[in-house]
């Protein structure tokens, strides 16, 4: 009788098979188990980066490769060529605008000039009779060295439409450095940049800029009270005339064509600019000289012919008060008072604003191989 019986071999591929199998199972319910333990572990689509599926996307569609179009438009303001052209807004204003509503609606008005002054709460009525003189017109700022701006409220009415910018212990052109850029003040044909002091019984601003235009002026101020005092000729009111544009000076001072101080010169107690003048203007003024000493000297840099196109309104005249008063807000240092050191800076930036202008214009003329004409900023 025969015995049935397996091979070696046979029975060790069994063995091997079993095992095989029984390894693949147990790794399956592993896998089963791990996933209902942590469900967060599952790859989904949330949990890959954007960059990685469009790359799956692109390999699993045709593995081409897709270029996603740019924008880069050189037109652009510096910095800003990343956006479409039509989204720029480069400009600006200082309209007051609503919290609700359409911003459709937000003005009932668009002013077309503006009116700056430096102000200390001390001038308040001074300044109250000035801002008369304005029409609704003109965006009215005040600019508060003294760090009082609450109280102006309580007392006038006008004020609550006004903006108020408080730093205390600075110049009207430290403000105007820094809040009056051109691209924010673009809106506006004309800026007034006004000390406190000033007198304005004879004033009258919409027949101010009536003559600025008539006489195409676009560096101006009015002309002052001769009997109140003044600094130059050149800006004392002339009796019978609506515009002066020269006067005679010392000798030495004068030449052809006039420069200052014999035409073509404003000084900056009261100096009023057209749009396109004081965007030369604004970067006329160094950012660490604050008094503004010497720019009347350069202003005719910013407007050509200069003679022609800076001048004096005589028909609406000014006093100046010269009331010292940014003065005090000086720091009495090694024996002097307040107001002599800050008198002491003024001299001291005239000089410095004077050696960089003529630097910076030998500079560029060298820079072109050309000599330097003799053009000097002041008259020192």
């Amino acid at each position: 009788m025969g015995i049935l019986s397996r091979s070696p071999t046979s029975i060790r591929r069994s063995e091997d098979g079993m095992k095989l199998l029984t390894t693949a199972l147990f790794a399956i319910a592993f896998g089963v188990l791990l996933g209902l333990s942590f469900p967060s572990l599952w790859i989904t689509k949330s949990y890959l980066p954007r960059t990685l599926l469009h790359s799956f996307a692109i390999s699993h569609s045709d593995h081409k490769a897709i270029a996603i179009p740019k924008i880069w438009e050189p037109s652009n303001p510096q910095g800003a060529e990343r956006l479409p052209h039509r989204i720029i807004a480069s400009e600006s204003d200082l309209y007051l605008r609503k919290l609700w509503g359409s911003p459709d609606e937000d003005l009932k008005k668009q002013p077309r000039y503006l009116a700056t002054f430096t102000v200390g709460y001390n001038q308040r009525h001074n300044i109250d009779a000035c801002v008369s003189k304005f029409s609704d017109n003109f965006t009215i700022v005040l600019f508060h060295y003294d760090g009082r701006t609450s109280e102006w409220d309580d007392e006038f009415e006008w004020s609550k439409n006004a903006i108020h910018i408080s730093v205390k212990k600075q110049t009207k052109w430290w403000y105007a450095k820094r809040f009056l850029h051109p691209d924010i003040v673009a809106r506006y044909d004309y800026i007034f940049i006004w000390d406190e002091d000033l007198g304005v019984d004879h004033f009258n601003a919409e027949e101010y800029i009536h003559m600025v235009r008539k006489h195409g002026l676009e560096i101006s101020q009015p002309g002052l009270d001769p009997e109140r005092g003044f600094t130059w000729q050149i800006t004392k009111k002339r009796e019978h005339f609506e515009v002066h544009k020269e006067t005679d000076e010392k000798l030495e001072w004068c030449s052809h064509p006039p420069r200052p101080p014999c035409a073509a010169f404003v000084e900056i107690m009261a100096p009023v600019f057209s749009r396109d003048a004081w965007r030369c203007v604004w970067h006329l003024i160094q950012n660490d000289l604050v008094h503004g000493w010497g720019l009347d000297f350069a202003l005719r840099r910013c407007v050509e012919p200069a003679y022609e196109k800076i001048g004096i309104v005589d028909s609406q005249w000014i006093v100046h008060q010269f009331i010292p008063s940014l003065g005090s807000q000086g720091t009495a240092q090694k024996g002097k008072a307040p107001w002599q050191g800050v008198r002491d800076r003024c001299h001291m930036e005239w000089k410095m604003f004077e050696s960089r202008v003529d630097k910076a214009e030998k500079d560029h003329f060298k820079s072109l191989q050309v000599e330097s004409p003799s053009n000097s900023t002041t008259t020192h």
